[in-house]
């Protein structure tokens, strides 16, 4: 299906280089495949796209915040903090979204154990997408991971399997892992902003992210990560309580409480939109530096 592991692991961005030329005929026939993960970006481009990464101006957060369409207040300029995260948005969910929130069941899920918690999610019934799911899927990987993934929302393989990210866009995501020299279930954790299959795996609703939300919350807690990756939009939406353009709100990283969020693309995205893989490696390298000196500063402490 053209999903092999062609990215390559590289220490530094400046000792990237281009792909040889030494690919097989098979591989090449998979190069040539539209969802074919051609993670190999060239070296300036992602060089380029790290260092403006590092300079963006805290006070261009506001590009990346699609306003509401009911709201004409513009978010403050944020300010960066000592290990490089910009202060979040301020919020632009609707707020009937936000009001729609039980304070009772939130402190309730806030209290439970990794048991507790997922057996609460399996016979949650807080939004429609209970109605038609097969299954809940909480969440995998390392408990007590440093990276944590955030997606959308379980697609029909997920709904079946009870495992997020198993089909195409899994697989592509075990690729993007290997490639900063991780692997799923060491040191990473998967979960999505929605733990119910959408009904013909459309996109999750502001308010079904927003009931669900308390769990997402709870589970960043327990794992309590070093950086969050946002997956697209909803998951973008469910940790900063703001509606973003991944495109303007990637190559930066926002806060969520305490947490670096690194936004960029859902794999199920770049599986459709080859062209845009350079960019979320030059976010995974963003990522992986940001691992790396909060681990550097942790250990001088």
């Amino acid at each position: 299906m053209g999903l092999g592991p062609v990215w390559r692991l590289r220490t530094a961005v400046e000792e990237e280089a281009p792909a040889p030329p030494e690919a097989s005929a098979a591989a090449q026939r998979e190069s040539a495949s539209p969802i074919a993960p051609d993670f190999v970006p060239h070296a300036r481009a992602v060089a380029d796209t790290l260092v403006s990464a590092q300079v963006v101006p805290a006070a261009h957060v506001a590009e990346a915040i699609v306003p509401p369409r009911h709201s004409v207040a513009s978010p403050a300029a944020s300010s960066r903090n000592r290990a490089g995260t910009e202060d979040r948005p301020r919020p632009t969910t609707p707020a009937g979204v936000v009001a729609m929130r039980d304070p009772a069941r939130s402190e309730r899920i806030a209290t439970l154990d990794w048991t507790s918690l997922e057996a609460d999610m399996r016979t949650c019934s807080a939004c429609v997408l209970c109605e038609r799911r097969n299954q809940a899927v909480p969440g995998i990987g390392d408990r007590h991971a440093s990276w944590m993934f955030v997606g959308e929302g379980p697609g029909s393989e997920e709904d079946q399997r009870g495992e997020p990210f198993v089909g195409q866009a899994g697989r592509l995501l075990d690729n993007m892992l290997a490639a900063i020299g991780l692997q799923r279930g060491e040191d990473v954790y998967i979960a999505n902003a929605v733990k119910c299959r959408p009904p013909h795996n459309r996109t999750p609703a502001p308010e079904e992210i927003s009931s669900c939300r308390p769990y997402l919350e709870r589970q960043i807690a327990l794992v309590q990560p070093t950086v969050l990756v946002a997956l697209g939009r909803p998951a973008a939406l469910a940790l900063l309580e703001s509606e973003v353009s991944i495109g303007a709100a990637r190559g930066r990283s926002f806060d969520y409480k305490g947490i670096p969020v690194v936004v960029t693309y859902h794999p199920a995205y770049l599986l459709r939109n080859p062209q845009d893989k350079g960019k979320a490696w030059a976010d995974l390298c963003l990522a992986r530096r940001i691992v790396a000196e909060r681990k550097r500063g942790a250990a001088s402490n």
